[in-house]
C-alpha cells in the first residue's frame, strides 16, 4: 500500500428487492460493484439477516461489511458508493425505512470528518433525534457504528484491529461491548 491509499470500512444492507434481485443478491452483487473501486485487495464479510431498525420498520434485513484500500477521498468514495446505490434503484424516500440497497461508509482510516466536536455531537445524540435529524454531510467515523451489531459484527470479520479514532477501540472491543442479546441477533444469511 502506498501512503496515499487509506482503509475504507463500509457496511451494507438490503431489505428491499431491487433490479439486481432479493435482499442477498442485491447486498452479494453490490459487494462486487464496492470491490471495483480499488486496486487493491478488498475484504467482505459474510452475509448475515438482522431485524430491521427501528424494530418494526420492515422486513429483516440482509447486512454485510467490507474493508478496502483506497485512494478516493471521504467524499469521492461515497459518491461512488451513492452511484452503486442508485444503479440498484435506490430511492431516498424515509429515513430508517426500507431500501433495495444501503451503503454506510462507515470510516476511511483515521480520518474524522468535519471535526471531532462535530462527530461527537452526532454520536451523542438521543434515539428519539436520531430519527428526526439527518447530518448537513459526511460524518465519519459513523456516529453511532458502536452501537449497532449489525454493522459491527460483519465489520469483526474484516477489520477486527481498525480503532475508532475519539474512542480509541478496535471495532472487536466495540464488539464485544455490544449486549450479549444484541450480537445473537446477527444471524448468518441462510439461503
Amino acid at each position: 500500500m502506498t501512503e496515499l491509499s487509506h482503509l475504507a470500512l463500509i457496511a451494507l444492507g438490503s431489505n428491499e428487492t431491487s433490479q439486481w434481485g432479493t435482499p442477498a443478491e442485491t447486498v452479494q452483487k453490490a459487494m462486487l460493484a464496492v470491490a471495483k473501486l480499488t486496486h487493491f485487495r478488498a475484504r467482505s464479510s459474510q452475509l448475515y439477516t438482522t431485524q430491521a431498525f427501528p424494530a418494526g420498520s420492515g422486513p429483516d434485513f440482509v447486512n454485510a461489511a467490507m474493508s478496502i484500500h483506497t485512494r478516493l477521498t471521504p467524499s469521492e468514495l461515497l459518491q461512488q458508493l451513492h452511484a452503486i446505490e442508485s444503479d440498484a434503484g435506490r430511492e431516498r424516500n424515509a429515513r430508517w425505512g426500507q431500501r433495495t440497497l444501503d451503503l454506510d461508509l462507515i470510516a476511511v482510516g483515521s480520518q474524522i470528518c468535519p471535526d471531532p466536536t462535530t462527530q461527537s455531537m452526532w454520536r451523542d445524540l438521543s434515539l428519539e433525534d436520531q430519527q428526526k435529524m439527518v447530518p448537513p454531510g459526511l460524518i465519519l467515523p459513523h456516529p453511532r457504528m458502536q452501537e449497532r451489531s449489525f454493522v459491527l459484527v460483519p465489520l469483526a470479520e474484516v477489520a477486527p484491529d481498525w480503532e475508532h479514532p475519539i474512542l480509541q477501540k478496535t471495532v472487536a472491543a466495540m464488539c464485544a461491548a455490544l449486549p450479549r442479546a444484541d450480537i445473537a441477533s446477527v444471524k448468518p444469511f441462510e439461503q
